[in-house]
């Protein structure tokens, strides 16, 4: 048996089952419908610039630590700010997810924003832990005032 195509072959799967953990995650909500995350029309935003996001999450089974991370832009500005995140169960059962941070003073103010939240997975492949996509959700709201 020659050894230079079983390696090729190995390596071929290797690549493939590591490209397969950070699919797209429009292709994991698809093939799971009970994998979902929403974003709440409305988030909070306090005088100090402190941000509440929230939303539901629903995932129905997980190998590793899974979690609800939310991001909010503004305007034109192509620059995120990462708000939080929460630890997720997956049970198949809806839950709430409410994320709280602090951008750098000012950078967020009252009005409209954009909101992107992710339900990912950390797994283990090869003793790295590389995430897993279950769902994700972008919405624009509205910033108010509490």
């Amino acid at each position: 048996m020659r050894v230079r195509p079983l390696l090729g072959a190995t390596a071929g799967a290797a690549l493939l089952l590591l490209t397969g953990a950070t699919a797209a995650p429009a292709t994991a909500s698809a093939a799971a419908p009970y994998e979902a995350v929403t974003v709440d029309a409305v988030g909070r935003i306090t005088a100090d610039g402190t941000v509440t996001l929230s939303g539901t999450y629903r995932c129905r089974s997980a190998v590793g630590p899974v979690f609800v991370s939310s991001s909010v832009s503004q305007g034109t500005s192509t620059t995120r700010y990462g708000i939080g995140g929460t630890r997720a169960v997956c049970d198949g059962v809806k839950h709430r997810w409410v994320n709280t941070g602090r951008p750098k003073p000012g950078a967020l103010a009252p009005g409209a924003a954009h909101v992107e939240a992710t339900l990912m997975e950390l797994r283990t492949f090869s003793g790295l832990p590389l995430p897993s996509f279950h769902a994700v959700h972008g919405r624009d709201i509205t910033l108010t005032r509490p």
